[in-house]
């Protein structure tokens, strides 16, 4: 039995894709403080926390569920990351990291509610029990055509509103409006995972979104959600919700990710390519983020 350390942990948890939620929680942060002048560091502080530990516990389930069911072989997996095909780890300790992240969440999530809601430790557990069904349970989503509506929504919607209402104590219609965005960005991050997973996920059963359309009509979906994104924050910004000082960034943000688009269509989309092609579309995701919080901070800097 092999004894985990410290990068192997990192590994079953993949650190490198918290860039992901840390992003959205950021960007709903700022605004909340943007459209309504409110901020608490302790409070942004446990939220950023528990967002982490729900993000990393997710990853820790699918890492061992993954390895349970089949998913991940060591015939045709080659990420090198993946400790438990790879590297002999027992999966047990992947389900016993996950169990102790979302404990850990839990906790902090007592003290957010205690001076925001309580309404807040419903929502937190429908996250939690979506974050475990995702790859657990008799019916994991991630084995159906709807794991990009689930993804996008909880990691980009659901985490950007719920940054805003901690914040806040407080969400309307525009707060969901401001979130769309990043729903199709985090649906365009599955998609790609499920894209390089094609074959593998097909041999295991599941009927994924990209299996369900086909090889080749799969390979639209990536531009499909890319385009829906931007033509969102576009359209946003020309209603003046998004205030102008977005657009710059915006369009340097854009920029730089069509090329990150065109090179992922160019390496194509494999098992041997999909390390490369993941880091690529959370650069992209970081990108959008990035544009969209010095955005807002320079709009709040220059009044």
């Amino acid at each position: 039995m092999c004894i985990m350390n410290t990068k192997q942990f990192c590994n079953i948890v993949e650190i490198r894709t918290k860039s992901i939620s840390m992003v959205t929680f950021l960007c709903g942060s700022i605004y909340a403080y943007f459209a309504t002048g409110l901020w608490s560091w302790k409070i942004g502080l446990l939220m950023a926390l528990s967002v982490l530990f729900v993000d990393m516990g997710t990853t820790g389930f699918n890492t061992y569920f993954d390895f349970l069911n089949g998913t991940d072989r060591a015939k045709t997996n080659k990420e090198k990351d993946k400790v438990l095909v790879h590297e002999g780890i027992e999966p047990i300790s992947a389900l016993l990291v996950s169990l102790g992240l979302f404990m850990l969440s839990g906790v902090l999530g007592l003290f957010l509610a205690y001076y925001t809601s309580w309404k807040l430790l419903v929502v937190g557990f429908v996250c939690m029990v979506v974050g475990f069904t995702y790859t657990g349970g008799p019916f994991p989503i991630s084995r159906t055509p709807f794991g990009e509506v689930f993804a996008g929504g909880f990691l980009g919607s659901v985490l950007f509103m719920l940054s805003y209402y901690v914040q806040t104590k407080s969400i309307d219609r525009q707060v969901f409006l401001v979130s769309m965005p990043f729903l199709f960005l985090v649906a365009l991050i599955l998609t790609i995972n499920n894209t390089c997973d094609f074959a593998s996920d097909k041999n295991s059963g599941r009927k994924t979104l990209s299996i369900v359309l086909g090889k080749k009509k799969s390979l639209w979906l990536p531009y499909l959600e890319f385009g829906i994104a931007f033509l969102l924050a576009t359209i946003l910004l020309v209603k003046g919700i998004y205030p102008l000082w977005v657009l710059p960034f915006l369009f340097i943000a854009f920029m730089l990710s069509l090329r990150e688009m065109k090179m992922l269509y160019a390496r194509g989309f494999s098992p041997e390519t999909k390390s490369v092609s993941m880091a690529s579309i959370a650069k992209l995701y970081v990108l959008f983020g990035l544009a969209f919080f010095f955005g807002h901070l320079v709009s709040l800097v220059t009044g």
